[in-house]
């Protein structure tokens, strides 16, 4: 779910510039940074961030830049008029002198400058918006299809330890039995004990023991998400309930164990379990 994308784009008299950046999120978290005055654009721009993701911590930086315009300068004539008689009547009583032209120029009001053009409607937002939302998409489905093989071999590989500790020479009928008879032996030899309870205790714990449903369970989730991974869209949040299952089997196999081997085998294959899990953050 990593991605960047920035995008600037002519909006009229302004140039609208938006960096869109992803990282991880087992939701969807959304952050947006407006220009100043343009608040009221959120809930559009949400909007457009819902409709292309699932999940993700995605940051939106939004920012404005106005053209550089010409400016114009006027007389305001009535401004003026108004300070050319009230000079006359000075003049006309000897007070004054005739004023200069750059004097009366220079007085308050005479000088106003104003826009080449009349100040424009807030700019559409949208465009730039949208283009920078695909892009991030874009950016984060090529970093998804570089995962995906990265998960399929570790899928191979929780089915590889799958088989060979269901293969496991102490998980034989024979060896289960042997091993068995050889503890009932032990405590046969004890005062007390009765030969008949022994063989239902024994029963029990080799039932307690077994890790058949556990492998199997295994299997049908290494095939569910192979079957998500083939579908495509966003199933992230699908396979990352996947990997918890596959931790939950793992970790009863590694608890139930029968041998220390298959102990072993039950730790490596939850080290690539965690691996999976790690990874399955990555994708929509």
């Amino acid at each position: 779910m990593t991605g960047f994308a920035s995008v600037e784009r002519e909006a009229g008299a302004v140039t609208v510039l938006v960096d869109a950046r992803s990282v991880n999120n087992r939701g969807l978290d959304v952050r947006i940074r407006l220009p100043q005055g343009l608040d009221g654009k959120e809930q559009e721009v949400r909007k457009a961030v819902g409709e292309r993701f699932k999940r993700g911590s995605i940051t939106l930086s939004i920012s404005q830049r106005r053209a550089e315009r010409e400016t114009l300068f006027t007389v305001n004539t009535t401004q003026l008029s108004v300070y050319l008689d009230a000079i006359q009547d000075l003049a006309s009583s000897g007070s004054v002198a005739a004023p200069r032209a750059d004097g009366l120029l220079a007085l308050r009001g005479v000088i106003e400058t104003q826009s080449e053009a009349e100040e424009e409607e807030a700019p559409d937002l949208l465009p730039a918006i949208i283009d920078a939302l695909d892009g991030l998409f874009a950016d984060r489905g090529g970093e998804g299809a570089r995962i995906v093989p990265i998960i399929s071999a570790q899928l191979a590989e929780i089915e590889r330890l799958r088989k060979e500790i269901d293969a496991h020479p102490e998980r034989a009928p024979s060896a289960v039995k042997a091993r068995l008879v050889g503890q009932m032996e032990d405590l046969l030899g004890q005062p007390g004990l009765s030969p008949e309870r022994l063989h239902q205790e024994a029963a029990l714990l080799a039932t307690r023991a077994d890790v058949r449903e556990e492998l199997d369970r295994l299997d049908a989730h290494v095939a569910a998400a192979r079957d998500l991974l083939s579908k495509g869209g966003p199933v992230g949040r699908k396979l990352d309930f996947l990997a918890q299952e596959f931790n939950r089997e793992t970790n009863t196999i590694c608890s139930k164990a029968p041998h220390h081997e298959i102990t072993a085998l039950g730790l490596e294959l939850k080290a690539v379990v965690e691996q999976f899990r790690e990874q399955v953050q990555n994708l929509e």
